[in-house]
């Protein structure tokens, strides 16, 4: 099913006429404001998520330690 250009317009009429332009203004912020507060939450997950990536990434491995005892120089 298509609807043409003047169908959308009539369409687009009726929804001002039923909620008026102030109604659908304040729907259209609500509407942005909480696209941007879903990308900002996303965006400080990807960062907290990398950011714990790097503590991990620079925590030393402490798990292998190394006993060979050190021959010190007076000993050949």
């Amino acid at each position: 099913m298509h609807f043409g250009f003047w169908q959308l317009m009539i369409v687009l009429i009726l929804v001002v006429l039923l909620f008026g332009t102030n109604r659908l203004r304040n729907l259209g912020g609500d509407l942005g404001s909480a696209i941007k507060g879903f990308k900002k939450a996303m965006s400080d997950e990807e960062k907290a998520a990398s950011e714990e990536q790097a503590k991990v990434e620079k925590k030393p491995d402490q798990s292998i330690i190394d006993v060979t005892p050190e021959k010190k120089k007076d000993q050949v």
